[in-house]
């Protein structure tokens, strides 16, 4: 890497955002789609990073999810799609399953200016067969991680000759998560003629390595990463370290969000929390490595879904997971890296929303909460749990969520399943919530009163003609 171009300094990038995309000289077709998928202004990551990508620069930038980046590397790769040829020409990898779907599904969105523009996701915990049938119908974005990707180019069923954009998002995790070697492996099987974009939350070595090895003079865009003060309001609560798990029961009743993410240093307090939460009435579901990947979907969908009032997660877990609409976080345990402390927090009080971080605090661990407060310059609001009422009714989520057996592979729809339930079945389109599609299973969630209801209406009836088993989760 003979050169590298600096953007001017936080302040000055974070002024650039809120600009109009028409300034892009994008063409009105992707104008009019952004529009109406609420994409009015730029981010600050897109608004420094869009000028440089979409004229072909190579680029670092430092993103953490939630900050607008899928559209930053999706808008460059669709504008040089050659829509009538059905050749790989451009390549995602990301580091979980969850984020490599989340991916595809925006780029699909965002690329609904053009018809019928093909993403393929590629990812481990799915089998490689109907994947090897898809890639040979052919396709013009793949999204997928490392190690998956990488056996269907040793296999040959991947071919990368016409490949014009490769990007690797979060690749500071996928160092984490060992896939170092996979993705050298795969960026070695690049073209040499390719744009290369490359985002990271982090920059540890290994990212100045691969950047090093694989980027053409890029231009690097660093974004600080800071929250406005009136929209997280942060408060710490000393207590016992035997009284924490039932703590934050309590601070759950007290402040009663709908949303909320519990963070736990290991996977032991996660597991004990959930317990605990559960025990108290409160729906609560357990984040972490030793889940497999239908159990890890299941929980994230009823999360996301609203029918699960608490995710209890470690910081591995839950890197990569963009969560809308989170009301609150709360501090389990105290972190000791006041960078990993923003990171958390940064998940709740995001775009116009407000938000709370709780954090509960063992004597042993005040001074890791002055050097948070020192870093981020700011006075900590300490609080007693004595100070809460907990004594309202039980904090029950808003929503129930059921699946349906069947999915992408019996070309499913959300629309189908939102017709079947406000059709056939009875219920008014203000009773039905998300609607997730995946391969195998569809889920839905309903309003909790109407849920048994629902999953009888819908077993009775038909979705595209077929009976269908449906279960509550």
């Amino acid at each position: 890497m003979t050169e590298i171009h600096h953007t001017p300094g936080p302040e000055a990038i974070a002024a650039e955002g809120g600009a109009p995309f028409s300034t892009l000289g994008l063409p009105p077709a992707v104008l009019a789609n952004l529009s109406l998928l609420g994409y009015h202004t730029m981010t600050p990551i897109q608004a420094a990073s869009l000028p440089h990508s979409l004229a072909g620069r190579d680029l670092i930038a430092q993103a953490k999810t939630g900050s607008g980046k899928t559209a930053a590397f999706a808008l460059p790769l669709l504008m040089k799609l050659n829509v009538r040829s059905l050749e790989v020409q451009a390549l995602v990898l990301c580091p979980t399953r969850e984020l490599a779907e989340q991916v595809s599904g925006e780029i699909r969105r965002l690329a609904r200016a053009e018809d019928n523009i093909k993403v393929l996701t590629l990812c481990g915990g799915s089998p490689a067969k109907p994947q090897r049938v898809s890639l040979e119908h052919g396709a013009h974005v793949v999204v997928g991680t490392p190690g998956r990707v990488l056996d269907h180019l040793q296999s040959g069923a991947l071919l990368l000759r016409d490949l014009s954009t490769l990007v690797l998002d979060e690749a500071d995790r996928m160092l984490d998560m060992g896939f170092n070697d996979d993705m050298v492996a795969v960026a070695s099987l690049c073209p040499l003629s390719r744009q290369t974009l490359l985002f990271s939350a982090t920059f540890p070595d290994g990212i100045a390595r691969i950047a090093a090895r694989f980027l053409l003079t890029p231009h690097e865009v660093k974004l600080a990463e800071s929250h406005a003060a009136d929209k997280i309001r942060q408060r710490f609560y000393e207590v016992a370290p035997e009284a924490r798990l039932a703590g934050v029961a309590r601070l759950l009743q007290h402040y009663r969000p709908v949303s909320t993410l519990a963070f736990c240093n290991t996977r032991q307090q996660c597991r004990d929390l959930v317990d605990t939460l559960q025990a108290a009435g409160i729906v609560a579901l357990a984040l972490h490595g030793e889940l497999d990947q239908r159990e890890r979907d299941q929980v994230l969908v009823q999360f996301a879904q609203r029918s699960c009032s608490v995710l209890v997660a470690t910081d591995v877990a839950a890197r990569g997971l963009d969560i809308a609409d989170l009301e609150a976080v709360i501090n389990v345990d105290v972190t000791p890296d006041p960078e990993i402390h923003v990171h958390r927090i940064g998940r709740t009080g995001r775009g116009d929303a407000q938000g709370w971080a709780l954090s509960l605090v063992s004597p042993n661990e005040k001074r890791r909460i002055e050097a948070i407060a020192t870093a981020q310059g700011f006075v900590p609001e300490w609080a007693t749990l004595d100070e809460l009422d907990a004594s309202g009714e039980a904090l029950l989520p808003p929503m129930a969520t059921l699946q349906i057996l069947g999915g992408r592979k019996e070309k499913l729809r959300a629309g189908d399943v939102l017709g079947a339930l406000t059709g056939e079945a009875g219920f008014s389109r203000e009773q039905v919530g998300k609607i997730s599609v995946m391969e195998l299973s569809t889920y839905v969630a309903v309003n909790r009163d109407i849920a048994d209801k629902a999953v009888r209406r819908l077993s009775d009836g038909k979705i595209k003609g077929k009976r269908v088993k449906v279960r509550r989760l």
